[in-house]
Order: structure tokens, then C-alpha cells, then sequence
């Protein structure tokens, strides 16, 4: 008999084809994501279980599905699977790191960019018919990138790339990170980056955007009292995770035009509701969580989020294991096609 797995949503066809091919495979049609219940119900007699960062993978559900053997996750975060009640229960729970590096570091670009020079604002401005003289002196203002300072809150992977691309522009390049790793002194000898503390690069940087995990420190690290260390006219961008940042504080500090702009891709809530004060300021760029949105990236990471799956499910390691200390428990069959 055929071994099931649920996806709980349409991923590229490169990686759900490879999944097919080895597994009796159900996929969530719908947009919008199943809820926990849903999750439950769809996956019940499945081993394997693709999410996304957007499904509640809780410890409800891990309970629910007596079955499961491996959470092959579609993203390179995994905040939201229990993966302790995973560990515990012997699931392997993998991700699909580092493919998205550069095309995140791209999109981080992309903010930076457009909130320094206000391009949404101008594009809007076009749009709208309000443009009726051909140059105007003061006309839609914004702060210089070349040469500027460059906060990196966070030098991982994603964090690194954007370093890189930053030397292009002969930025001052700053970073602020918890741990001193090889590859933060590599990165240090090729851009000339400098290690510093937060409060220090918040209070030096033209520019600060943000790289680091979804953790309980670092959950609202970048508040009221951060943002009230920031250079006046700063630009803040954030492609990591939207709870990072106190977005009431945030849109405070823009509202007043303490801050010139942020550069916005992910949320508390995603999708942002429309309530949110940021909808309503026109200094912020805001987009819907795309920070690996390109063809061939995407496309990547459908494979490798197979990859995973069908490792586990072989009972080998596979590539992109979150929770490895569960292998030396696990005894699983070899799957039937």
C-alpha cells in the first residue's frame, strides 16, 4: 500500500511532481490556508505532511495524526511547528535553508531602495494625475544610499548577501549579531564590516534592516525605545519576521516623521489587516511576504522540500534536518510506491 502525504498547499509542479511520483499525494487547493482542524482532518492516515510557515503545526495537530513521521516544511523558517512535541513524538521536521539567500537579500534591496527614494510614494504620485509640472526642486525628497550607513541587524546567510551588495554602494557597513562566527569575520575582511552593538548601530545607521530569526529574544527587540535610538530621517526594512518589530511603535515613529520610511515584508499579522495604521502612511512600503518570490528560487525550494520528504520517509537523513538529535530513534520502513 502506498505511503500518503498531504501538502497543505499548491507548491511549484518541479517539486510536487517528484513527491507524486513516490507517494499518494492530496494538495490543499485552496489559497488560503487549512486551519488546524483542517490540517488534522486532511492529513490523518498520512506519514508525510508538507507545510508552510502560514499553518499552525501545533502540538494539537502533531497529536491528531498517529501516523506522521516527517513535517517537511516549505520555507526556510519553521516558528510555527511545535517542533519540541515534534522531537518528542519522533517526527523529523525539515526546512529548505539557503536557497533563498540571495533572492531574499534582493527583495531586502528592493525596500531599501524604494523607501530611501520614495518610489512607491512617486509611483502613486504619477499615477494619480498629480504630476503637472515637469521638475520641481523639492519635489518628493529622499535620503541618499551611496555612501550612507548600513545597519545589519542579524549576519547570517541573509544578512551577508546583503552586505555584499552593500560595498557596491561604499557603504559604511555596521552589524550587530549574538553570536561571533567564522563567517561574520569572513564577511568583516570582504565588505569591511564592523561588528557593534545594537544600541550602537540603531543610533549610527542612515539605514537598518533586519536578518534575524523569529525567537522569545528576539520578539519586539525593535520597540519604542529602539526606534527612539535611531538616527531622525532612518530608514528601518525588515524581510525576517513581522513580530521583530512593535508595529505600533513603528508607525508612530512614522506617522511623526521621526523615521523618513520602512520597507516592510513581513507582519504580526499576515496578511496585514486592514485596520493597520501602516496601511494608512504613505512612507512605508509594504509588501505580501515575498521575500523568495522569484521563479527559479521558489521552484528550488519546492525540490528540496522533496527532497526532504522522501529521505526522511527512506529512513535516511535528509539534507535539511531542523530536529537531528530524533534520527538516532527513528526505525522507518522504506515507502512503496
Amino acid at each position: 500500500m502506498a505511503m500518503r502525504v498531504f501538502v497543505t498547499r499548491r507548491i511549484p509542479d518541479k517539486g510536487l511532481e517528484i513527491i507524486r511520483s513516490e507517494f499518494e499525494t492530496s494538495v490543499w487547493e485552496p489559497e488560503t490556508p487549512p486551519s488546524a482542524k483542517e490540517i488534522a482532518e486532511n492529513a490523518r492516515d498520512c506519514v508525510g505532511l508538507v507545510s508552510l510557515l502560514s499553518d499552525p503545526i501545533n502540538g494539537d495537530v502533531i497529536k491528531a495524526l498517529p501516523e506522521l513521521r516527517v513535517i517537511a516544511q516549505y520555507a526556510v523558517g519553521y516558528d510555527n511547528i511545535d517542533v519540541r512535541a515534534a522531537t518528542k513524538r519522533g517526527i523529523i521536521v525539515t526546512n529548505t535553508p539557503g536557497v533563498l539567500t540571495e533572492t531574499t537579500a534582493d527583495l531586502a534591496w528592493a525596500l531599501i531602495m524604494a523607501a530611501s527614494r520614495r518610489v512607491a510614494e512617486a509611483d502613486r504620485y504619477v499615477r494619480s494625475g498629480q504630476w503637472r509640472v515637469a521638475w520641481i526642486p523639492q519635489l518628493l525628497l529622499g535620503i541618499d544610499i551611496y555612501g550612507a550607513t548600513l545597519g545589519i541587524v542579524g549576519m547570517g546567510r541573509i544578512g551577508a548577501a546583503v552586505a555584499r551588495r552593500a560595498k557596491g554602494f561604499s557603504m559604511k557597513i555596521l552589524y550587530a549579531d549574538v553570536s561571533e562566527t567564522d563567517a561574520a569575520k569572513g564577511i568583516e575582511k570582504e565588505t569591511g564590516a564592523t561588528r557593534t552593538d545594537l544600541p550602537s548601530l540603531l543610533n549610527r545607521s542612515d539605514i537598518v534592516t533586519i536578518h534575524v530569526p523569529l525567537t522569545d529574544q528576539t520578539r519586539k527587540m525593535i520597540g519604542r525605545n529602539e526606534l527612539a535610538m535611531m538616527k531622525e530621517n532612518a530608514v528601518l526594512v525588515n524581510t525576517s519576521r513581522g513580530p521583530i518589530i512593535d508595529e505600533a511603535a513603528l508607525a508612530e515613529a512614522l506617522s511623526s516623521k521621526r523615521l523618513h520610511a520602512a520597507g516592510l515584508d513581513v507582519f504580526t499579522d499576515e496578511p496585514l489587516p486592514m485596520s493597520s495604521m501602516l496601511m494608512r502612511l504613505p512612507n512605508v512600503v509594504l509588501a505580501p511576504h515575498i521575500g523568495s518570490a522569484s521563479f527559479a528560487t521558489r521552484s528550488k525550494m519546492a525540490v528540496m522540500c522533496a527532497d526532504n520528504l522522501i529521505a526522511a520517509l527512506r529512513g535516511a537523513r535528509p539534507p535539511n534536518i531542523v530536529n537531528p538529535e530524533v534520527m538516532s530513534r527513528l526505525r522507518l520502513e522504506t515507502p512503496q510506491k
